[in-house]
């Protein structure tokens, strides 16, 4: 199955995005996601796709204090406000997806009514705006699962698999066959698995084939539930210090080629 080949533009640090694209194009990607969420920030690197001929197949909202949207009081507002913000820009540019957090680290707020409230909101928010809310998998697995079956007939969600975040915190997990068909995207990267429970810093995002993450398994489980969207990485040239000292035209490149290596198991 022929699937497009992305990465985040953002994933060359002090280079700007539009440039960064250019290079990405040069050696190979003909997708990408960004990390932007303004009309303005969408819509510059949306352009810039365009020109190259390369697609913009999602964004991720913000979610730095994304445990205020379960907890009572109005501290959710400011985040929720740009979440929503995201959304529109979507829409504007014809985005199709948009990919959100559920909470943040090991010990976050209890899923709870008001909480729900808010991602219903959002939800459908999204639904009108015809773009689609993809819940990205983090650190506890009841929670994906639970959306899973919430929205389980809301037709503008479904799920972003991230293979690096599945590998080092919940190892045993496949996510896959908690949400299977309604796979909506994917962020590709490297680590080097958890080795005790509650284990931090172990979200490296190295390149792929830099740590120890099963592709073939990930893959395996792609081909079985027809999932046909973007293989897309989520990396910098900032997580490791050899990466660094590459020329970024090499990083890239050398990026693309391990995702095209996955792309073939």
């Amino acid at each position: 199955m022929n699937r497009m080949l992305g990465a985040n533009c953002e994933c060359i640090r002090g280079m700007d995005s539009t440039e960064t694209l250019k290079l990405m194009r040069e050696v190979g990607f003909d997708s990408f996601f960004s990390g932007a969420s303004t009309y303005a920030g969408v819509e510059k690197v949306r352009k810039a796709g365009d020109a190259l001929g390369m697609t913009l197949t999602s964004l991720h909202a913000p979610f730095k204090g994304i445990n205020d949207l379960w907890t009572h009081g109005m501290n959710y507002r400011p985040l929720y406000k740009r979440i929503l913000e995201c959304i529109d820009a979507a829409a504007s540019n014809g985005v199709p997806v948009v990919v959100v957090h559920i909470s943040s680290g090991w010990f976050p707020p209890e899923l709870c009514d008001i909480g729900f409230a808010r991602y219903d909101e959002l939800v459908s928010y999204a639904a009108d705006k015809g773009v689609k809310v993809a819940f990205e998998n983090l650190r506890l697995t009841g929670n994906v699962a639970y959306f899973a079956d919430r929205y389980r007939k809301v037709e503008n969600v479904g799920f972003c698999l991230d293979v690096g975040h599945e590998h080092c915190y919940t190892k045993n997990v496949t996510f896959m066959d908690i949400f299977g068909e309604r796979l909506l995207a994917t962020h590709i990267h490297d680590n080097f698995g958890i080795s005790k429970p509650y284990e931090e810093n172990t979200d490296i995002h190295y390149l792929p084939f830099d740590g120890t993450v099963d592709y073939s398994k990930f893959m395996a489980k792609a081909n079985q539930y027809g999932y046909a969207g973007p293989l897309t990485l989520e990396i910098s040239n900032g997580t490791k210090p050899e990466y660094g000292e590459m020329e970024p035209i090499e990083f890239l490149k050398t990026a693309f080629e391990r995702l095209e290596r996955i792309s073939k198991l």
